[in-house]
């Protein structure tokens, strides 16, 4: 048996078993009350403690940018392997588009993406504001014909 943290608990899990319907520290099922993006904050912060053996609020400025960059990278990664999952090679005829594998990159994009915004000191709320704002930004920009680039545009997220 593993010990794992979700929020702020330890909680005991077993290695290699695999999900079954209900709740579990891995796999809550309960959201009543809760907003999802936040549950996944959390969720998030818990898996990343566990890997990091801290908590990223924690991290001195140096650890700060390697983990940037370390999620950077890994998001990187993840992209191609969704790539990967689309038959991009025109030349080739024998490609079929595999959706499932591609909603697991997708997923593990999220996880990046949540690890990111995380070693940024942004809390699910935090995301959600900046993305409200930056679809504004990116609607205004389509009123316009974004013809040309505003440094400005973006200062407020």
């Amino acid at each position: 048996m593993l010990n794992t943290w979700v929020g702020s608990s330890m909680v005991e899990q077993w290695p290699f078993k695999p999900l079954v319907q209900g709740s579990s520290p891995c796999r809550p099922t309960n959201f009543i009350g809760m907003d999802k993006l936040e549950k996944m904050f959390e969720m998030q912060r818990g898996l990343n403690v566990r890997i990091l053996g801290e908590d990223v609020d924690r991290l001195h400025q140096e650890e700060t940018a390697k983990w940037i960059l370390n999620y950077a990278r890994a998001l990187q990664q993840e992209v191609s392997e969704l790539v990967d999952c689309v038959p991009w090679k025109w030349w080739a005829h024998y490609q079929k588009m595999d959706v499932q594998n591609a909603r697991v990159e997708l997923v593990d994009i999220v996880h990046f993406v949540i690890c990111l915004a995380q070693v940024l000191g942004m809390s699910a709320d935090d995301l959600f504001n900046a993305y409200l704002k930056k679809n504004e930004v990116n609607h205004h920009r389509q009123d316009v014909g974004y013809v040309q680039k505003d440094e400005t545009d973006s200062l407020h997220i």
